[in-house]
């Protein structure tokens, strides 16, 4: 077994607590050795019945980033028209992503067919195959943040359209659409929503139940 120094061990800590959302770049390229790095951490994320479902595509192209950015600008279009005022305007006033900015861009996909038909442990739960890929994505996430690079999970793209884009397989479903680069103004202290006023972190103590969940953190039920 290999075991962490303390200082090893409150990297760790220190890598997941300072991880943040980014989407402001600066206009500096990522060394080829530190992004391969990040896919390799990525790759060696944990996976049901070690299926490793995740491939990731790396995009560079200006053209082809473009076409996904204007994807994203119509989803988050459509998004904002959910909100009523004054949350529309807040809504507004947010950058949610960086496509064009951001050096490079990494789609992260999830293949339910490997390994398939029978995959250890994932007969009665079929999804494990998306939460193994998500797990690879917080392997990229944490990874880049100990080498300074900021990372974006753009949420606001319509899948089926990015599959077309980027010659995905239909099969093949596509889970993070994220944007690498060196943040422009640093790393916040707090996550940017938080920041930004949009959401609060809620309490740890309000989300751990012991045993069983208990009345206190119950949802009221509603009988007709």
């Amino acid at each position: 077994m290999v075991a962490f120094t303390p200082a090893e061990r409150e990297a760790v800590y220190k890598a997941i607590y300072a991880r943040r959302d980014i989407r402001r770049f600066r206009d500096e390229p990522i060394p080829d050795e530190v992004l391969e790095r990040l896919i390799e951490a990525a790759h060696h994320a944990p996976s049901v019945g070690f299926s490793q479902p995740w491939d990731l595509v790396v995009v560079k192209d200006e053209g082809t980033k473009n076409d996904i950015a204007a994807i994203a600008e119509r989803a988050i279009a459509a998004a904002r028209e959910g909100y009523e005022e004054p949350r529309r305007s807040e809504f507004a006033d947010l950058k949610l992503e960086g496509i064009r900015e951001s050096p490079v861009n990494v789609c992260v996909t999830c293949d339910p067919t490997r390994g398939a038909p029978h995959v250890l442990g994932r007969s009665s739960m079929k999804r494990t195959d998306v939460y193994s890929t998500c797990l690879a994505v917080q392997n990229l996430w944490l990874a880049a943040r100990a080498e300074g690079v900021g990372v974006g999970w753009v949420s606001v793209l319509y899948p089926s359209e990015v599959q077309e884009i980027l010659d995905i397989p239909l099969h093949v479903k596509p889970i993070a659409y994220l944007c690498l680069g060196y943040p422009e103004d640093g790393f916040p202290e707090e996550p940017v929503l938080q920041q930004e006023g949009w959401r609060d972190r809620l309490e740890v103590e309000q989300l751990v139940h012991e045993e069983q969940w208990d009345a206190a953190h119950r949802e009221p039920t509603t009988r007709s």
